[in-house]
């Protein structure tokens, strides 16, 4: 055989193997076999959301030194979780800000234990009528988006504040804070961290309020941190459904409010209402109240899994 046509009979094996060795041809008019079909596409109420545990959820041996950050990520990641929201003050000498070398160590650990830093948090209080202690307000949240940024977390959680202010307009109070929102958003946008507000139960208790002040700053890097328990003065449910397009991230709870009285958690109705939304992302828990944490957090965590699927 010619080296020419040797060649091209080789170039044509893997045209014939991929047709079949054998394959009959189809009789001529014959109707062509019908193609392979094609995989639907996932709906987006099916993507995958991911799960979380804010630090919270330990409270009280992480602020007693009977357990540490590096404990906590160990933790989650024996239990399962995606992702954990180490709150500031849980880091040694809060408001002041951590030494990079131990950040940068938090966030090699929760790397090697395939946990993502869903997010951080500060406790602020823009409520405070004193201009002069509002911009240190101010500053403490600027520092530590400068923190999350270190860690890799995309979202800092922010309160409203829980100043009586009696005398002053709720319309006068959230006028100054929107002032100093919007001085933190421009921040974190330079930093490349997202600010959320949480309904905390303090100056904001109504889904009326959230949009009120989301509306009013307008920013794609400004958002709401939804804490499904913290809606306590009408329904809890009625509030999610109105806010939760303003949702960066969540703080998923065992206990909520309809109309001031507490009732359990129904998870299956919560995720699915989120699934119907736009939100894709870390769902962390926090679980509150007496008992073993461990316990509590292992057994919610497996309560969650199973509804997200």
């Amino acid at each position: 055989m010619h080296r020419k046509n040797f060649l091209t009979s080789l170039l044509g094996i893997p045209a014939i193997a991929s047709a079949g060795l054998g394959a009959s041809s189809p009789s001529p008019g014959a109707a062509p076999a019908p193609a392979a079909p094609r995989p639907a596409a996932t709906p987006a109420s099916t993507k995958k959301l991911k799960t979380s545990l804010n630090a919270f959820s330990f409270n009280d041996p992480l602020l007693a030194g009977k357990m540490t950050i590096s404990d906590l990520l160990d933790f989650c990641a024996a239990a399962g979780f995606e992702g954990v929201d180490i709150t500031g003050y849980y880091f040694t000498g809060y408001p002041n800000v951590p030494a990079d070398d131990y950040l940068y160590e938090v966030k090699r650990k929760a790397f090697r234990l395939g946990i993502g830093i869903s997010g951080t948090g500060v406790r602020n209080d823009f409520t405070i009528a004193d201009p002069a202690r509002r911009a240190g307000e101010v500053a403490l949240v600027k520092n530590w988006i400068e923190v999350a940024a270190k860690l890799g977390a995309p979202v800092l959680r922010i309160f409203a504040g829980n100043q009586k202010n009696e005398g002053v307009s709720q319309a006068a109070v959230t006028e100054w804070m929107l002032k100093d929102i919007q001085q933190c958003v421009d921040y974190g946008k330079q930093h490349g961290v997202v600010i959320g507000i949480q309904n905390h139960n303090d100056f904001i208790q109504t889904a009326h309020q959230v949009t009120q002040i989301i509306d009013q700053i307008n920013s794609e890097w400004f958002g709401l941190i939804l804490d499904i328990g913290s809606y306590r003065v009408l329904n809890a449910y009625e509030e999610i459904a109105v806010s939760m397009k303003y949702a960066v991230n969540w703080q998923i709870k065992e206990k909520m409010f309809i109309n001031g009285a507490e009732v359990e958690t129904d998870l299956e109705k919560i995720v699915e209402m989120i699934k119907a939304s736009p939100y894709r992302g870390y769902l962390p828990i926090e679980t509150l109240g007496q008992g073993d944490p461990k316990t509590k957090i292992t057994a919610m965590l497996a309560r969650l899994q199973n509804v997200i699927g």
